[in-house]
């Protein structure tokens, strides 16, 4: 296994509509593999692939002792929404904001062998499979924001050296980086990335 490095927004990866798998095998082990040491390497809720470069619909997730990963996964989100909670992304280091989220949401499609997966969850981790879900789609949480939380979030990317960030986070590596789901500080994150990230 490898710790793969993560994108970083303005990556023309992270704005690709990702591909479905077609082909199961040792390849696909190998991506979730990685995808997943590389998740808990920066202590993350969730992974996309797109996220590690790899533009198919493959998205890794660890909530509350629940950890798994789903292929071409296709959500199925309830009508009512859950308070909003704060979210930041690996591939947005430094960030968080409230995003508006489904109250739950369940989540069908395959494993790495093509067997069929259901999962369905609620509060944070159904937040996970829809910020995950979102990266397939090319589609990043700041994209979700309006109003002032939308303005600041822009002018935050806008000021921000993504180039001097990229490096230093290939150099140091995620760990050093922290990151997670509910907010820079709590130290974990959705998705992949740094400071407040989910993935």
């Amino acid at each position: 296994m490898a710790i793969l490095n993560i994108r970083i927004i303005g990556d023309p990866v992270l704005r690709t509509v990702a591909d479905p798998v077609t082909e199961f095998g040792p390849e696909l082990a190998k991506l979730v593999a990685d995808m997943t040491e590389t998740m808990e390497d920066v202590d993350g809720a969730g992974l996309a692939a797109p996220q590690v470069g790899v533009s198919q619909r493959v998205f890794t997730y660890r909530i509350d002792g629940v950890e798994g990963h789903i292929i071409n996964p296709v959500l199925d989100n309830s009508e009512d929404f859950q308070p909003d909670q704060v979210e930041g992304c690996l591939s947005i280091p430094g960030l968080g904001f409230p995003v508006r989220r489904f109250r739950s949401t369940r989540v069908t499609g395959v494993d790495m062998h093509g067997n069929p997966v259901t999962v369905e969850g609620e509060g944070m981790l159904a937040r996970c499979f829809q910020h995950e879900n979102d990266h397939l789609d090319g589609i990043l949480y700041t994209d979700r924001l309006e109003g002032e939380d939308r303005k600041a979030a822009l002018r935050s990317i806008r000021n921000a050296n993504y180039d001097s960030v990229t490096e230093r986070t290939t150099a140091k590596r995620a760990k050093t980086v922290g990151s997670s789901f509910g907010g820079a500080a709590s130290g974990s994150s959705f998705g992949a990335g740094a400071a407040g990230a989910n993935g």
